[in-house]
Parts: C-alpha cells; structure tokens; sequence
C-alpha cells in the first residue's frame, strides 16, 4: 500500500505551524509551490554556504544547520516574495543569508546564556567549548554578509542596519534595564532589536528583492517586527514547559542563567504574597547557580512559575502582539500571501516547541 502525496502546501504549512487548508485553490497552491521550490533551493545554497574544506570548521558551522530548524525566516521570505516577482536571485540570496544570520546569533546567545541544549543537541560551546562556538558565530557573519554583498547597498543596508539591532538587543539584555527604564518596556524593546528585527528583515527582504510595489514594505516590516515579539513572548512561556523533548531545552533556561524573562519581570511588579516569595526563591537560586550551585535548586520554583497567573498573562500579552502584527497586514492584497501571514501569526500564541 502506498501513501498519497502530500498536498500542495503540506510542508510550508507544517513549517509555519498551521492546516495546509489554507493553501486550498489553484492560486494558493501556485503560491505554495513557488516558496516550497525556493525553499529546496535555499536549503540546497545553504548547505553549499556552510561548507568548508577545514574539518573543525565545516563541523561547527554545520552543527546546528544539521540540528534541524523550521527555516521560518527564509520561508516568509519567500512568502512575502510572492507579492511581487517571487523567487528572484536577490529574494533567494536574503532568505540564505538572514537564515545564517540567525544560526550565528543561536551560537553567542548560548554562550552567553550557558545554555547546554540547543535544537535537541548540546549546544556548541559544550562540544568545542566558548572560544570555537563564538568564532564560529562570527564566521556565519561573515558569510551572510558576504552573499548581500553580492544585491547591492540596499541589500547592505538592509544586513547592516539588522545586525546592528541584533547586537544593540543583546548588549541591552546583557546590560540590563537601568534605574530610569520601565523594566517591561525596556525588555519589549529587546525582543523588538533580538528577535523582531530579523524576522521584520525577513519580510521586508522579501517583498523589496522581488520588486514588490513600495507601500507593501512598511507593513511587511511592522508585522514582522510585531510577530518576532510575539514569538519571542511565546518562547519565554515555552521556556518553563515541563517537556524538554518538545523544546531541546532545559526548563527555564534563561531564569537560571539569569535572564530575565516576561514572566519573571511580571512577578516582580506584582505585590501578591506568593508572587513576591516566588519572585525571592528565584533571586535566591539564580545567586546560588552563579556561586556554583547545582541548577536543579530551582526545578520547584520553575515549576510553580510555569503554572503561575504571569505565565498566563505572558501568552495573552503574545496573543496582543499576534493581532497588531495581522491588522499590519491590512494594505496588502486579499489573497493567499495574506492569508499565510496571517494564520502564520495566529498559529504562534498556540505553539508549544
């Protein structure tokens, strides 16, 4: 007995967390085998880009390339794309290098995280150690600065103007909020530079190396921005899941490296009994981990996190930003790239990895 063949979309859809009803019609589907062909493409110069002929090298650049990943920055990409002329070389040429952006940036946020898991695997710096797994993030830099090089200074600006926020957002996580910042706007603006920038990049790359008309841009870029938020909102809840064969992570990664995160930030502000002896066991353990204490001193307090009222409103908050980012979408055209996005957005507050 053979199996049918998956319908036109299924795999885009399964990227992008949502039913392929959505690519239903011979427009959508059209649209659903031009990003699925340049996705084969980007994966095939992807693999191509992440090759050298050094064998330290070419294992580390490719660890967690071959770990897996959704690609969902290339994929909006090339869905945003479809507004315009579709797969161009300049479109297929963004959606290689933002992707590589994004894995060298996976690469120093875990070591300056103290992560040990990443995509199911042990993170790099636990493989090769800091050192390796941060010049190694500095070489996937390199490359994807190298293949926008080739589209010209809006292709540059565009990279430059995107790496830039990506270093402002992690030296201000690293930094902190200062005695004059509101704490929760403050973190927002650092999911805004960390993770809303690239995807934001990603969107707009999209609609401007296919010579899409000019007035997409702009809401392409606010939806973008406003979906990393959310997205990073919904990693925040994800982070406490009790199931780290969904997340490849430990629960409450950051929390224990002492990263704060929504949850914990709305906690703080809270003047509830339990929420301010929860608030203190944290401070408590994060100050032991650091002084070399085994993690596992806060799998209690995690848990009770994760089960917590804040953690709940963390995902609302995501499901906020959910719905400005699809009202963004409002000047582009009714059709099957505006559908996408959309139930691209929706499907983020319902995520669970």
């Amino acid at each position: 007995m053979t199996s049918s063949p998956a319908s036109p979309g299924s795999r885009l859809a399964s990227r992008l967390g949502f039913s392929d009803r959505v690519f239903i019609g011979p427009s959508a589907r059209r649209v659903a085998r031009e990003i699925e062909g340049g996705l084969d493409l980007v994966e095939a110069g992807l693999s191509e880009q992440l090759n050298s002929t050094n064998s330290i090298v070419n294992s580390a650049e490719r660890y967690l390339y071959e770990a897996g990943g959704k690609r969902i920055r290339p994929v909006l990409t090339l869905l945003a794309a479809q507004l315009g002329d579709g797969n161009t070389a300049g479109v297929l040429d963004v959606a290689m290098a933002l992707e590589i952006t994004h894995l060298g940036s996976l690469y120093h946020d875990d070591v300056m995280d103290g992560a040990d898991r990443r995509r199911g695997v042990p993170s790099a710096q636990t493989v090769w150690g800091n050192n390796v797994a941060i010049l190694t993030g500095d070489l996937l830099f390199s490359r994807a600065s190298k293949i926008m090089g080739r589209n010209g200074d809006r292709a540059i600006e565009l990279q430059t103007a995107t790496f830039e926020r990506l270093v402002l957002g992690q030296l201000h996580e690293t930094v902190g909020a200062q005695p004059d910042d509101d704490p929760i706007d403050f973190y927002i603006q650092v999911l805004a530079d960390k993770t809303g920038s690239l995807i934001a990049a990603a969107t707009q790359g999209g609609a401007i190396f296919s010579n899409a008309p000019d007035e997409f841009v702009e809401p392409l870029r606010i939806y973008g921005e406003k979906v990393g938020v959310a997205f990073q909102l919904m990693d925040d809840v994800i982070d406490l899941s009790a199931d780290p064969a969904k997340t490849g992570k430990v629960p409450g990664t950051d929390l224990r490296a002492g990263v704060p995160t929504m949850p914990y930030l709305l906690l703080k502000q809270s003047t509830e009994t339990d929420a301010v002896a929860l608030a203190a066991r944290i401070d408590e353990g994060v100050e032991s981990i650091a002084a070399g204490a085994d993690p596992a001193i806060l799998d209690d307090a995690m848990n009770e996190l994760r089960d917590h009222a804040v953690t709940r409103r963390t995902h609302e908050l995501a499901r906020t930003w959910t719905d400005e980012a699809i009202a963004a979408l409002a000047p582009l055209p009714k059709g099957p790239v505006r559908d996408a996005l959309t139930r691209f957005a929706e499907s983020l507050a319902d995520r669970n990895s």
